[in-house]
């Protein structure tokens, strides 16, 4: 099964650029369907409110859950006091899998890494380069697990990259995802230092094409079980430990309830 960690949906109210205005699926499902990806996980677009982006991606994930999962995007600073809030929502009544946080918004805090910990969900956390947090997220966190996407930054900082490997070889907690990684020989470096285990395979669509990143792991010629756990091995073992107990996906007259309409 091919899973695409890394996808946005729904709408931004920023108009500054695609990544806070809209990130509409239609284009992007033809295309990973074309390339066989079975699964994809979404987050919302840049957003003043993340409580409201994160129930239009759950309309999104309710109409075909056997297709979607769905991670709570949540703010830093606006969400401050509110986190374990936002997040409860989303794992019991949305059924969400795990957690965003960009560096955009703002650094990422304990109160976000305690609730990652308290529902053991991964923690997709775009650093925007600044990869040295993971040697502090890695020590006082070690029983959370983090994907940086773009093996550190999607600026192509190539000192940020190569010192995500680092991270990835020493650290059992810290992953990378592959999306928008254009300097493949540190792709190659990653899977050699690191180990396939320590990659997953992603796209940033909307935006990016999900079979032109989804080449970059085919051309790195691995055997089939390594490329089978970048693939989507690695993050169903991720989620192998979400708690799913007390979740209430968002299905029938649940999903019902959420006024936001499905925005493809």
């Amino acid at each position: 099964m091919i899973i695409d960690c890394h996808c946005h949906a729904g709408m931004g109210d920023g108009l500054t650029g695609p990544w806070d205005t809209r990130a509409p699926l239609q284009d992007y499902l033809r295309r990973a369907a074309a390339a066989r990806i079975h699964r994809t996980v979404l987050f919302a677009a840049f957003n003043s409110n993340y409580a409201v982006a994160n129930q239009q991606v759950a309309r999104i994930v309710a109409s075909n859950p056997g297709r979607f999962y769905g991670f709570a995007f949540v703010h830093a600073e606006r969400d401050r006091g509110h986190v374990h809030e936002r997040v409860g929502i989303a794992v019991k009544h949305y059924g969400f899998v795990g957690i965003k946080v960009h560096r955009h918004d703002a650094a990422i805090t304990r109160e976000i890494c305690a609730v990652a910990r308290n529902y053991a969900l991964p923690i997709l956390y775009d650093v925007a380069g600044e990869v040295s947090v993971c040697e502090l997220l890695a020590q006082e966190y070690p029983d959370v697990n983090f994907i940086i996407p773009h093996l550190g930054s999607f600026a192509d900082d190539w000192c940020a990259q190569l010192s995500m490997i680092d991270h990835l070889v020493r650290h059992p907690n810290m992953y990378a995802d592959t999306s928008g990684v254009r300097r493949f020989d540190l792709l190659e470096q990653a899977v050699k230092r690191a180990g396939a285990a320590k990659l997953l395979f992603g796209s940033d669509g909307p935006w990016l094409h999900p079979a032109v990143e989804l080449a970059k792991i085919r051309a790195l010629r691995l055997p089939p079980s390594q490329e089978s756990l970048i693939l989507g091995g690695n993050f169903q073992n991720l989620l192998s430990s979400v708690k799913h107990s007390e979740s209430l996906p968002m299905t029938g007259r649940l999903a019902k309830t959420i006024t936001t309409s499905i925005w493809f």
